[in-house]
């Protein structure tokens, strides 16, 4: 009998340790099933993608077995890098390994590039939720400045700078298979120095442009995980147009004015996000420490 050990755990599932080598998901309520059902699907394509993801062992939402829908996984080594916090460059190091991961799995294109997957699994992809094209930037810096978040004279300038990341936007971005969160919490290392083992936490994966992907790391992790994706995909530029680090910026931005409104502390939870002014002094933070070129002149 395999000792059981609680973990920690997310907002949809709770998760425990079987001993040491498989973990145990289960939902914390119905309403989650259907994202660990995604994930049984989408773990299995990121694995043929050559991305290092946990490998299912089980999977049962039939209740034949246990009276709540469960998933075992292989555990996959290290500790999750918000809480191995490793120095500055060995973080470097993982979100670069990261990057080529990514690169992996964005191969994964909406409309083509499955065709070496089984009929299942292909299956399975296709009925995975897309991603919009998000709120409208102006529309949100309007409501900002009407409810009273913003005074005039910054509304402007966010509208401004908008307005000049626009540029970068493609007018139909790909759509390729995104992590969907992926965070320092979902990314697994080894220490001593950090090296990555894996990325957890499926459940969130949808078709999305690629950009979205990189929205939740801190920006300070961006330029690292961009060198790691380039190095993978020899893309230097998004295929579909504008610049990657435009394209990164503008979600960045939008999401942290996004949160503006919903300024209500989150204590105890995990991701860097939480906090309602996180992201905001995520990008003060780095545009205050003379960012790598060509991020200084996106400012």
């Amino acid at each position: 009998m395999r000792e059981l050990r609680p973990a920690p755990s997310g907002v949809a599932n709770r998760v425990f340790l079987l001993g040491d080598e498989l973990v145990l998901r289960i939902p914390r309520t119905r309403s989650f099933l259907a994202d660990l059902a995604k994930e049984a699907v989408v773990v299995l394509a990121a694995r043929r993608a050559g991305v290092r993801a946990p490998d299912i062992r089980t999977f049962d939402d039939s209740g034949t077995t246990a009276d709540v829908p469960y998933m075992v996984l292989t555990r996959v080594p290290g500790t999750d890098l918000a809480r191995l916090r490793p120095p500055a460059e060995e973080a470097r190091r993982v979100y670069r390994e990261t990057g080529r991961e990514l690169a992996r799995l964005h191969r994964l294109h909406r409309l083509h590039r499955l065709h070496r997957l089984d009929p299942a699994t292909r299956h399975g992809l296709s009925t995975l939720p897309e991603d919009g094209a998000g709120p409208d930037p102006r529309a949100l810096v309007t409501g900002l400045l009407t409810e009273g978040w913003l005074d005039p004279e910054a509304a402007s300038w966010l509208t401004d700078w908008f307005d000049r990341l626009r540029a970068h936007l493609p007018a139909e971005p790909a759509q390729v298979l995104v992590h969907g969160d992926l965070a320092p919490q979902n990314l697994m290392a080894t220490p001593h120095p950090a090296t990555l083992t894996g990325i957890v936490d499926w459940g969130d994966a949808q078709w999305a442009d690629p950009a979205t992907e990189f929205a939740k790391i801190p920006l300070s992790g961006v330029p690292a995980l961009l060198d790691g994706y380039r190095q993978e995909s020899g893309e230097p530029t998004p295929p579909d147009g504008g610049s990657w680090e435009g394209r990164v910026l503008w979600h960045h931005l939008v999401w942290a004015l996004g949160r503006l409104p919903d300024a209500v502390p989150r204590p105890g939870e995990r991701p860097w996000t939480a906090p309602p002014a996180g992201r905001l002094l995520g990008l003060l933070r780095f545009f205050a420490q003379s960012p790598p070129a060509p991020w200084a002149d996106l400012a």
